[in-house]
């Protein structure tokens, strides 16, 4: 009798420990359902959660593991809630990527990274995954020329503005900048460009951009001032577009969940899944294809190149252009 009562015991207290452990469960679970909530008054805390989102899930296995440590049932029972909110929103971030079915085009986004030591090699392997359509970022002058002799015999059409710049298998025609700089930059700074891709279907409106990079640092916490500037007047460009497809491509330095990207996402249909960024343990998704009046059907990315990017290929379903 001595034998069982201490075996209850043992059960009754394996669900009285770790209520700490439950309640940072719960915690997980709000923070992953609910991340608008969190403010940015202090140190951007809201921008800085929602940059690294999907790596919240990272806290499962920890909270799991110290559960079981303490032998707590009551931890362990907790932490099937975050896993399961966490398999809801991001479990389609672990499937095979890949092309897919058939689709109208492909385009790929690629920061080469202005460091890149082999721009030839770099350009070599965007040439050969079959894209429509290639953006490229941190394109320095003394790159260009590689990207432009590499790129010239399958993409016979491109355009180049500032540091960003676009390949085309189609013409290109109307080429111009788009002023995202923000106010306190200096003049020559120039990431933004527009260029109408003549299609078979009709008429594209395909932008380039890359936006300011964030800091993370004390005691300012997140600081993206002028990255979410920037995505304003980015934003401000789409909303003027006229014509009725749209494709952006680009770096925006922030991920879908991230509100400073709300004025371009809010616009626009963004094509999900896969992380770019950084290329050796990629930890988050900020190289981006969206579009307007067309489908993103496919997502994957490409294997790594001499860049701190992975590039990221997209395949688009377009709808009749109206």
């Amino acid at each position: 009798m001595e034998h069982v009562d201490s075996r209850a015991a043992a059960v009754e207290g394996s669900w009285a420990r770790g209520r700490l452990l439950a309640a940072l469960a719960v915690l997980v679970a709000v923070l992953l359902l609910f991340h608008g909530l969190v403010p940015n008054a202090v140190g951007n805390l809201g921008s800085l959660l929602e940059t690294f989102l999907p790596w919240l899930g990272l806290a499962v296995p920890v909270l799991l593991g110290l559960s079981l440590l303490r032998r707590s049932a009551l931890g362990a029972v907790a932490v099937a809630l975050p896993a399961t909110v966490w398999a809801v929103v991001f479990g389609g971030l672990l499937l095979p990527a890949g092309p897919g079915a058939a689709h109208d085009l492909t385009v790929l986004q690629h920061n080469v990274d202005d460091e890149n030591p082999d721009p030839a090699g770099t350009a070599r392997a965007l040439a050969t995954a079959g894209a429509d359509l290639i953006a490229l970022e941190e394109l320095t002058p003394d790159a260009l020329p590689a990207y432009q002799a590499v790129l010239a015999s399958g993409y016979p059409h491109h355009a180049v503005v500032g540091t960003v710049g676009l390949w085309s298998e189609h013409p290109i025609t109307d080429t111009r900048p788009v002023d995202i700089k923000p106010a306190d930059l200096k003049a020559d700074w120039n990431r933004g460009l527009r260029s109408t891709v003549r299609m078979p279907s009709g008429d594209v409106a395909v932008y380039v951009a890359h936006l300011p990079s964030i800091r993370l640092g004390l005691p300012d916490g997140l600081t993206s001032g002028r990255r979410d500037e920037s995505a304003a007047a980015l934003g401000a460009a789409l909303a003027a577009e006229r014509l009725d497809r749209v494709i952006l491509l680009g770096d925006l330095n922030g991920t879908l969940d991230d509100r400073g990207l709300a004025p371009v996402t809010s616009r626009l249909t963004p094509a999900e899944g896969g992380f770019s960024w950084p290329a050796e343990f990629p930890l988050a998704r900020i190289d981006h294809v969206m579009t307007r009046a067309a489908t993103p059907a496919a997502t994957w990315p490409l294997p790594a190149t001499g860049s701190d990017h992975l590039p990221i290929a997209v395949g688009l379903d377009l709808g009749p252009s109206r």
